[in-house]
């Protein structure tokens, strides 16, 4: 089986995963808090799924809408997906902790949303430097925080499926970006805790779980897809571990895929959103 991984097409693919996935209830807590007319700030935008969102759920019907990524592939995509926005939408191709150092309160936004992308950085140190871009009392818009569940099923033998899951996770605890901690397999339930410690409230909290399942052999638009990177990213992150057969890994790995193949495979990730507010003496 012969894959050709693309990162823009993944983040495409993940669109209707996510719109299942995102808890309604923190949605409709963002809507009743959203002042008119917002300056809006995304960070971590790939390709601007979030902002079609937004256009298509009804957050907003004015404001400004800035969405910034550190891949200009991303920003390239986003440009096209925009471009018939009626929102005024200025992109960006930056790293976020860049644009805290440019702008250092100079420019201070209404809201601030990070979509599938706070559980890469180390929350107790990224969270202080992320508010810096919200007006005291500004809210935020915290979505998809992974939060320690990788369940695959059906089960291909107990004991080394729950050592790729501890293994997987793991690797998120240990990565290391720029010579720093970057990620934190229980983002979603330290949330509770980091937010109010940066000076935050938390408005709204529930659980966003994906869940990708086929039915008659075949998943919904390009849900197959999303699974086989889904595992490719799993093989990518174990690949070459010591403490991991490798021969029996690479199996399960083909195996895994040859179960999207068929439609058999059945995935979930268990994830947490938040809405909530930056102290306004902050």
């Amino acid at each position: 089986m012969t894959i050709d991984y693309s990162f823009t097409r993944y983040l495409a693919a993940k669109k209707s995963v996510d719109d299942r996935a995102l808890n309604r209830a923190v949605w409709k807590a963002l809507i009743r808090a959203l002042p008119p007319q917002p300056r809006v700030l995304e960070i971590g935008a790939g390709i601007g799924t979030m902002a079609e969102r937004v256009l298509e759920w009804g957050l907003m019907d004015e404001g400004t809408y800035t969405a910034v990524d550190v891949d200009p592939a991303n920003i390239a995509q986003a440009q096209q997906r925009l471009a018939s926005s009626h929102l005024q939408v200025e992109l960006e191709a930056i790293d976020v902790f860049d644009l805290v150092a440019r702008e250092q309160g100079r420019r201070q936004w209404d809201l601030l949303i990070a979509h599938a992308v706070l559980d890469l950085f180390d929350a107790p140190t990224a969270l202080p430097q992320l508010f810096s871009l919200l007006r005291p009392g500004g809210l935020f818009y915290f979505t998809l925080n992974f939060d320690g569940a990788t369940i695959l099923q059906p089960t291909i033998d107990p004991a080394f499926d729950a050592l790729v899951e501890t293994l997987y996770h793991r690797t998120m605890d240990e990565r290391i970006t720029a010579g720093k901690p970057s990620g934190d397999s229980q983002t979603g339930r330290h949330l509770f805790h980091h937010l109010p410690t940066a000076g935050a409230e938390i408005l709204a909290a529930g659980s966003s779980d994906w869940v990708v399942f086929g039915n008659d052999g075949r998943y919904p638009q390009d849900e197959a897809y999303f699974l086989h990177f889904i595992i490719h990213t799993m093989h990518g992150a174990l690949n070459g571990r010591t403490d991991l057969d490798q021969e029996r890994f690479a199996a399960w790995i083909a195996q895994r895929h040859a179960q999207i193949e068929t439609g058999e495979l059945v995935y979930i990730a268990h994830q947490l959103d938040f809405v909530g507010r930056r102290e306004a003496g902050e």
